[in-house]
């Protein structure tokens, strides 16, 4: 007889949702309307921020918090109209589009402006106004046509950026180099204090309610650097477990709480989340829900796959006992591992992504995600251990999605991805027990912007029994810088000198080059 799952209440949920001050997602805020606003302090204080660029246009952001870290940001129960204007040059003597967005209590006087009637392919800026306040100017470029031909595409990958670990110097060198794009590919915040050697410190305690997220992200986007390198070119998102909580894997708690509390949790975090990135309006979470995955293409040379692999996933498996979220195992020791009903991206969007990966026609097609698809031995010597929180936690949807790249002959498929805190050069093989099997794509993977890392003397251990593996270094934290041309990528793996220091510098590691039609990075 088949067990079915056992859904959560509606009733127990919508309790939860006011016990975590969502009430109003169903009971909007009542808000008077206020044309002139006066402010106590600078309501941009938390920066503007672009993403997500077409050939005709680009998603802006601000959010008017003239107290960022008062409930409300400082702002009242009223609605504000915002003045945005994008021009030619950075003196706004050419203004080629504007318009008045509204800033209201609901969305915790976050504005969100989808720019069209652009042109292709060149830098334009951007301001916002409210009042007699104006906002810093930011600068975003097009994407090409989708018939273009680029040259070349600059991008920058980055994640995992614990506030208390370390200054955000990182996103100074990111800001610096004159790019298309970041890519961030998820802890943009952290719920938890954790670590060693802070240099400074959240502002309050884990967050579970509305206004604790809207706190978590006010205090992280008040960093400078941070919003350096937001106003400096556009960016794409995906998250992973710390917008919410560590490990969480659909409506699973890695603190086994009731499910229906843990999804109220849940939509209150994607609603903040929302609140503070510049996210296409379908993007729009409701409750608990939000469809963060989508695809970008830059002329033919490159499709990114924005991809989520932390709100659709089955559980971990083979948990500590008491516990939900990860472990690591012995993969000989746990059946379940190898279900292959088990998904980490779910049936949905894995459709997605197939049918999205067959219709391309670009040179690359990048599979921009959130941890480590190569396998991870973590087991000197015979045998094997996995972490199941990552792609080893998940063996058949692997398989799934390398067979399919491979049968599918999909052209240069380049993975992207953090989480893990170090830097990774990988070949992504048909059979990694074999090392002479096919390689079918090429990785790339960034350490952190600041969060601390496993010893280097541990990873050395194991590198032995992963020959797929060419490269893996989790000394440093910095981020990942990317030329792509119509003949090979080259990633530049960029690593701080010592980000306990607010002027530390960066340099680039090693260097790694994937050419047209020979999937396998190798250093340059």
């Amino acid at each position: 007889m088949r067990t079915l799952k056992k859904r959560p209440s509606r009733r127990r949920f919508l309790q939860a949702l006011a016990a975590l001050g969502l009430a109003s997602t169903f009971q909007p805020v009542r808000a008077q309307f206020q044309p002139n606003p006066r402010f106590v302090a600078n309501p941009f204080s938390l920066g503007v921020a672009s993403g997500y660029p077409l050939p005709a246009g680009f998603m802006l952001w601000t959010r008017l918090a003239p107290v960022p870290e008062a409930p409300g940001g400082g702002m009242g129960p009223e609605v504000v109209p915002v003045r945005w204007e994008v021009a030619r040059d950075e003196k706004f003597a050419h203004i080629v589009a504007s318009g008045i967005a509204y800033a209201g209590p609901d969305w915790a006087h976050s504005v969100h402006v989808e720019v069209t009637g652009l042109e292709p392919s060149r830098p334009y800026w951007y301001r916002f106004r409210v009042g007699a306040a104006a906002s810093p100017v930011g600068r975003a470029r097009t994407a090409p046509a989708f018939a273009g031909k680029p040259d070349k595409l600059r991008f920058a990958l980055a994640s995992c950026q614990q506030y208390e670990q370390g200054y955000f110097g990182a996103y100074r060198a990111i800001a610096a180099d004159d790019l298309d794009l970041v890519a961030f590919v998820g802890d943009y915040i952290y719920e938890s204090s954790w670590g060693r050697d802070h240099v400074r410190k959240h502002s309050a305690g884990e967050p579970h309610t509305l206004d604790d997220y809207r706190a978590r992200y006010a205090l992280y986007k008040g960093d400078p650097d941070l919003q350096a390198a937001h106003a400096s070119c556009a960016w794409l998102f995906t998250w992973d477990d710390h917008e919410v909580e560590n490990d969480y894997a659909a409506d699973r708690s890695e603190n086994v709480d009731h499910p229906e509390w843990f999804l109220a949790r849940r939509a209150a975090a994607y609603k903040a989340y929302y609140e503070h990135q510049p996210l296409r309006r379908e993007m729009v979470p409701f409750g608990p829900h939000a469809k963060l995955y989508t695809r970008v293409s830059f002329g033919n040379l490159a499709n990114f796959h924005v991809i989520d692999d932390r709100q659709y996933r089955s559980p971990q498996v083979c948990p500590r006992a008491g516990r939900g979220g990860s472990n690591v195992i012995d993969v000989s020791e746990c059946a379940e591992l190898t279900d292959p009903k088990r998904t980490m991206l779910g049936a949905d969007q894995e459709r997605w992504l197939e049918a999205g990966l067959k219709a391309s026609r670009t040179k690359w097609n990048v599979l921009t995600q959130q941890t480590t698809l190569a396998q991870l031995d973590q087991k000197p010597g015979p045998g094997r251990q996995a972490w199941t929180d990552g792609w080893d936690g998940y063996p058949a949807a692997r398989t799934k999605l390398v067979d399919f790249l491979a049968d599918n002959k999909i052209a240069n498929p380049l993975i992207i991805g953090g989480d893990v805190h170090m830097f990774f050069a990988n070949d992504i093989k048909r059979d990694f027990a074999n090392p002479a099997s096919e390689t079918v794509a090429s990785e790339i993977v960034g350490t952190s912007i600041t969060s601390q890392g496993r010893p280097q003397a541990s990873v050395d251990k194991v590198m032995p029994d992963n020959p797929h593996i060419h490269y893996a270094d989790s000394r440093y934290r910095g981020y990942v810088r990317v030329e792509a041309t119509q003949s090979r990528i080259v990633s530049e793996l960029r690593g701080m000198d010592d980000v306990a220091k607010r002027d530390a510098t960066c340099t680039t590691i090693a260097s790694f080059i994937v050419e047209d039609g020979r999937p396998g990075p190798r250093k340059a």
